[in-house]
């Protein structure tokens, strides 16, 4: 058997490379293949979406809109500052007694671990400015732990807020019809690139990585360093 496998050897030698060379060309096929869509108002619920722009296509022309608010100290926020920047959006409002408290703590989950990766944010938007004021944001960022460099809660004019969400993010739904600018707001955490598209919808109360139905936490911070790494190399 041993002078078999000597008389062979160059045979073996060479079949052993070259299954090792197909393995790693799999491999970094494989590797390579994770991608994430570029989102538009066409490819999500309807329900979340304004009516004008529902059959928006064009992966070009939607990114996040224009927009100012003020965050918890004060501070003016501007689509300026997230400009070049990965970050997570969400809305809710600080009196939520259901979803909101989960996302909310999901989201300093996410803070404690993005803050490895320069540059990436958080922007939460109420969607009850009548209720949420500064001093009210203030000390909400202050029970939860708010690192300020990393993420802003922000308050402003309502019609802004519901344009924006229904408009840019796609993570509202209408409310009562009686109100014009009434919103529902979702469990979604709406992951944007650092050209304000749209890359992914996640349940931000979710942590159940067997559930299928959903995108949820761990996926969003996975694609957040997929997204984090891919842009780097972009750069370059």
């Amino acid at each position: 058997m041993f002078d078999f496998f000597k008389k062979y050897r160059l045979f073996f030698l060479f079949f052993f490379l070259l299954c090792a060379g197909i393995m790693v060309m799999f491999y970094s096929a494989l590797k390579t293949r994770k991608s994430l869509p570029v989102y538009t108002p066409s490819m999500v619920n309807p329900e979340m979406v304004d009516s004008l722009i529902q059959h928006q296509a064009n992966k070009r022309t939607h990114r996040i809109a224009p927009f100012k608010f003020v965050n918890q100290n004060g501070d003016t926020i501007t689509n300026k500052d997230y400009l070049g920047h990965i970050y997570v959006a969400d809305f809710f409002f600080t009196t939520c007694p259901t979803i909101c408290p989960i996302m909310g703590d999901n989201m300093v989950w996410l803070q404690d671990k993005i803050k490895d990766l320069p540059g990436v944010k958080l922007l939460s938007h109420t969607v009850t400015p009548d209720i949420d004021s500064v001093p009210v944001l203030k000390q909400y960022a202050l029970d939860k732990g708010v690192n300020d460099d990393i993420w802003n809660l922000v308050t402003g004019d309502k019609r802004d807020i519901y344009f924006i969400a229904r408009n840019s993010y796609l993570a509202v739904k209408t409310g009562s019809t009686e109100e014009l600018y009434d919103m529902v707001h979702t469990e979604n955490f709406i992951l944007v690139d650092s050209e304000g598209s749209i890359r992914g919808f996640y349940d931000g109360t979710n942590f159940d990585t067997k559930d299928p139905e959903s995108k949820n936490m761990q996926e969003l911070w996975e694609d957040i360093q997929w997204l984090y790494e891919n842009e780097k190399k972009e750069k370059k």
